[in-house]
């Protein structure tokens, strides 16, 4: 077992011969029970992500990569993790505000663009196309950097993430469901519209009246969850060797820092709610383990603990310098110019 102190996160930020990856397996148990209905996320035209393997194996996504960065990120508003990171808050409508830790894109989304933040963003992506140079980055969205970010719209920089979270439930099953909407009083009766236009729309979910609510519309063969026969697992990987591709000014530095967040970010506790019908809890009888992957594929056991990785991450955030936290007020003009740029 290796225990993670200063000598080991060394080797992992900063030593080509270091682990290139550390990787988390944990189990997952619905709050209702191993055999429990969960309901995964919907995607459009395909309902849920459910692959079929060559051995016949169903095997579901729970969360997605993007979806579990979109519930890691914003731990950096709270604290002790707040300190880590420069809070960048975006002003706009009638005194409303997002956190740049909640922006899809991160550095490189519209909405940024739509902000005085727009220069420095643009010259801190140019600065790592020409020079490899990811320290303006780190001190304005280091985020971006534990992420992944693309400024598709703009530079064409892109940075692939460090730190990859994924969820999937295997050997799975998809269930059904029916439903029956019964208004409740008959609202032909009261006047609202004729019998003859209750029965023509009654029973057809896309009428106009049953959009609405005024008459009996049944639901059959709808999305109804899966049971998982086998594992719902969460999966974690660091990815050490785009770490340490990263360079400038005080390089060694800069990688210690991002590690400190990355695997902040990774060893955080989650909320387990995902979403409607899919509460879940790591598996109280399955030891969740790190392992730190070699070059050569060796394999071993690592003792990361979030108490311990937080004091790591504070002492690289002071050694490297967090930057400077700020509110910026959306700008109606950026945006209407940067709406009308080509692609």
């Amino acid at each position: 077992m290796i225990e993670f102190d200063t000598a080991f996160a060394e080797r992992c930020a900063n030593e080509r011969a270091g682990p290139v990856a550390l990787t988390l397996r944990q189990s997952l148990l619905p709050v209702e029970g191993g055999d429990a209905v969960i309901f995964p996320p919907t995607y459009a035209d395909i309902g849920y992500n459910i692959d079929d393997l060559s051995d016949g194996t169903k095997v579901a996504t729970i969360d997605s990569v993007g979806s579990q960065a979109n519930r890691m990120e914003p731990i950096f508003e709270e604290e002790p993790y707040a300190a880590l990171v420069p809070q960048v808050e975006i002003t706009y409508g009638n005194d409303k505000s997002i956190s740049i830790l909640r922006v899809g894109h991160r550095l490189g989304d519209a909405l940024v663009r739509s902000t005085a933040l727009a220069d420095e963003a643009n010259s801190a992506f140019s600065a790592f196309l020409d020079t490899g140079d990811a320290a303006p980055i780190a001190r304005l969205a280091p985020t971006s950097l534990v992420f992944g970010v693309w400024d598709s719209r703009d530079t064409q920089a892109k940075l692939p993430r460090i730190v990859q979270s994924v969820v999937r439930a295997w050997d799975v099953d998809d269930l059904k469901r029916s439903a029956q909407y019964n208004p409740p009083v008959n609202y032909a009766e009261l006047g609202t519209f004729t019998e003859a236009q209750q029965e023509k729309q009654e029973g057809k979910a896309g009428s106009d009246l049953a959009k609405r609510g005024f008459v009996h519309v049944p639901a059959t063969g709808e999305h109804g969850g899966i049971v998982a026969n086998g594992d719902i697992r969460r999966t974690v990987t660091v990815n050490l060797v785009a770490l340490r591709r990263l360079s400038g000014d005080d390089a060694p530095s800069l990688r210690r820092y991002v590690l400190g967040l990355a695997l902040v970010a990774a060893t955080a506790p989650l909320d387990a709610f995902l979403r409607q019908g899919c509460l879940l809890t790591p598996d109280p009888d399955t030891q969740a383990a790190w392992t730190a992957v070699a070059r050569d594929g060796t394999r071993e056991a690592v003792a990361l603990h979030a108490d311990t990785v937080l004091a790591f991450a504070q002492k690289a955030a002071a050694d490297f310098g967090v930057g400077e936290s700020r509110t910026v007020p959306f700008d109606k003009d950026r945006a209407k110019a940067d709406a009308t740029k080509k692609a």
